[in-house]
Order: structure tokens, then sequence, then C-alpha cells
């Protein structure tokens, strides 16, 4: 399954946070690196707040529009360690 982590950019549905995941894209023909953001409605049962960084995972479609479900509610630290590793 894929995970990814992303910022909860909205909490006002039932159940649902909106989360943006922020990616870095590059041209395939410039090379010029591009910021694409993304934003996935995420089924949401730990209660997140706006601003948090959350990790959330496929699942199965809970809704026309939610397919994620949160994992856990990350901490700086750990995404910089997970971005490290990912590198490798």
């Amino acid at each position: 399954m894929k995970q990814f982590v992303g910022k909860v950019i909205g909490t006002k549905m039932d159940k649902t946070a909106k989360v943006s995941v922020l990616r870095i894209k590059v041209h395939p023909i410039y090379k010029k690196r591009l910021r694409v953001k993304k934003t996935y409605h995420v089924h949401d049962e730990i209660g997140v707040k706006v601003n948090d960084k959350v990790k959330f995972q496929d699942c199965r479609p809970i809704s026309k529009t939610k397919k994620h479900k949160i994992v856990e509610i990350v901490k700086d630290k750990q995404v910089k360690k997970e971005t490290k590793k990912s590198k490798k």
C-alpha cells in the first residue's frame, strides 16, 4: 500500500479531513523542478486539526471521494528521517 505524508488543510466534514501533499516533479526536457500539490479527502477517526502533519495510506473505498485513511499524526523530526531513508 502507498503511504503519503501531508498537511491537513480542512476538517469541516464529519470524519473527513482534506490533506494536501506537496511533491517535487522534474520537467522531462528543461529539468526545472516544479512543486505539485494534490489534495486528498482522507478518512479521519483520530481527530486531527488543521495544520497537523499526518501519514495516510490507501484503503478500500469508504465513499465516492475517500479512498485513504489516516494512520498517524507525524512530528517534523519523523518526517525528515523518513525522507532520508526513502532517498537511499
